[in-house]
């Protein structure tokens, strides 16, 4: 039996920005994590023009680069600690948030050393999603990564890549593939431009492409590997890409989705998932829920 495939749920973002995050130096995982996805979380939440937030905390520690290199093919190995994904309906809610999301600028320092956002002005693309779970908050049942593709300059690369995902996306052993193929990224002109974080990237990082790819294990994630549709698309992989870097993700939190903050946007990821867990129903009620400035 086919299982059900929920992609269609992302395609009301129509334009998005895809965030590197590395934590502030000094600073312990932790107290980086929390206060990432219970404050800074709440904040952007409440902004207008949002229609989807999602952060994905990443183990630096974790050993994830173990995707299968084709001859000359470098690494990225840029030390990052997770990824925020926001998303719009249209053009007018995005420069509408842009505004608004000013002040969030002077809060980043408080916890990030660096933060790259890239410009995805088509949007991204899901392939596949067989995860019910609209609104996870949590450590991430999956295992999934963040292949970060350092891309050839020129269409070729972007459609080869399409052409590489759709492939993949028909695996079995794959859960969620979504492609995001941004803008290059220009030193120059820093984003976002927050005070006292760095925003400026090697060559390798400039002309990204990011690959989010979910297994239900590791072993199926080994078991795509030696497939032969993976085999067949990963011979030509020195042709279009010059670096990859995997990131292992311990973490997904969705704090917006269709333009509503989840119950993690409002009260933050830890009180929402405590409320979850101890069934406390009385927590969403509208009066309660209006004490949070939410009607």
């Amino acid at each position: 039996m086919k299982k059900e495939d929920f992609s269609e749920r992302d395609k009301v973002v129509k334009h998005n920005i895809y965030a590197s995050v590395r934590r502030r130096d000094g600073l312990p995982h932790n107290l980086f994590a929390h206060y990432w996805r219970d404050v800074h979380s709440t904040l952007c939440s409440r902004l207008p023009g949002l229609n989807f937030y999602v952060q994905q905390h990443f183990d630096r520690d974790h050993y994830a680069n173990f995707w299968p290199v084709a001859d000359g093919v470098g690494r990225i190995d840029a030390a990052l600690d997770g990824s925020a994904e926001l998303g719009f309906a249209n053009l007018e809610d995005q420069a509408v948030f842009a505004e608004a999301g000013k002040i969030l600028y002077g809060d980043e320092s408080n916890f990030i050393g660096e933060a790259v956002a890239y410009n995805l002005p088509n949007g991204s693309t899901t392939f596949i999603d067989r995860d019910a779970d609209a609104h996870r908050n949590g450590p991430d049942p999956f295992h999934r990564i963040h292949l970060y593709m350092s891309r050839k300059p020129g269409d070729e690369s972007a459609s080869w890549l399409k052409e590489v995902a759709t492939v993949l996306a028909g695996h079995d052993a794959v859960v969620k593939l979504k492609l995001h193929l941004p803008e290059p990224y220009d030193n120059e002109h820093p984003a976002p431009p927050s005070p006292n974080v760095d925003h400026i990237v090697g060559p390798d990082r400039v002309n990204l492409a990011v690959a989010e790819i979910a297994f239900a294990s590791a072993l199926a994630a080994r078991s795509l590997f030696a497939s032969t549709e993976f085999k067949s698309v990963q011979k030509d992989q020195a042709r279009y890409i010059d670096a990859v870097g995997v990131y292992l993700v311990t973490g997904f939190y969705t704090f917006v989705r269709d333009g509503q903050p989840t119950l993690a946007g409002v009260r933050g990821s830890r009180s929402a998932a405590l409320i979850q867990q101890l069934g406390a129903a009385n927590q969403l009620d509208d009066k309660v829920a209006s004490m949070f400035g939410i009607r």
